[in-house]
């Protein structure tokens, strides 16, 4: 008696449909990843057990080695709203396109009188800024202590915007504690008892 032998499948898989998957994901990434600009200022913060990481919509206040003062808000929306508040209020007479490079720019650490100068740079340069910090004035005198005038504009422009921010203090290992206290106090004044103090991991 004969034997039948089964046909032979083939064993090709097509594979267009998974490049074609595999494509669009990275063409997602590639729209959705928000590139962060360059940092003026590297700061190596003390280790803690602590493993909580900064929030989203934050302001962000960073204290060099040399314990200069800088300012930083995750949120554009709210971002453009505070320049737009300062401008008005410290009359900067900053043009569209200033206000426009301060929304996307990275943190900064300067007075009032140095912002125009500041963001009229190429945003690609300004990160090589001679920065001195924002001032901080721990005495109840508003137009000394900008430091304050940052944080409380930005809350309320967070808040107007919808998402009342969290605040975020990042210190470098080496910056003395009288500085940090001096970031501090500005805080409490303006009744702001909750805020994160970033630290690395321990290992």
């Amino acid at each position: 008696m004969s034997k039948h032998k089964l046909p032979r499948k083939s064993t090709h898989i097509d594979m267009t449909a998974m490049c074609d998957v595999a494509f669009l994901l990275l063409t997602f990434f590639m729209l959705a990843t928000k590139f962060k600009p360059d940092e003026p200022v590297v700061v190596r913060t003390p280790s803690s057990i602590s493993d909580i990481i900064m929030p989203e919509n934050s302001i962000l206040l960073t204290v060099d080695p040399q314990g200069k003062v800088y300012f930083d808000y995750d949120n554009k929306k709210a971002k453009r709203m505070l320049i737009e508040k300062i401008n008005t209020e410290k009359g900067l007479n900053l043009i569209e396109e200033e206000m426009q490079s301060f929304v996307n720019g990275a943190s900064f650490g300067l007075p009032f009188n140095q912002m125009k100068a500041y963001l009229a740079i190429p945003p690609m340069d300004q990160k090589n800024y001679p920065f001195t910090g924002i001032p901080v004035d721990t005495s109840y005198v508003a137009e000394t202590n900008e430091l304050g005038y940052w944080v409380q504009a930005a809350r309320f422009a967070g808040q107007e915007e919808g998402h009342p921010p969290r605040i975020c203090i990042k210190c470098d290992g080496t910056t003395v504690y009288p500085r940090v206290k001096d970031v501090i106090k500005p805080l409490t004044r303006n009744n702001i008892d909750r805020f994160n103090l970033l630290t690395s991991l321990e290992a």
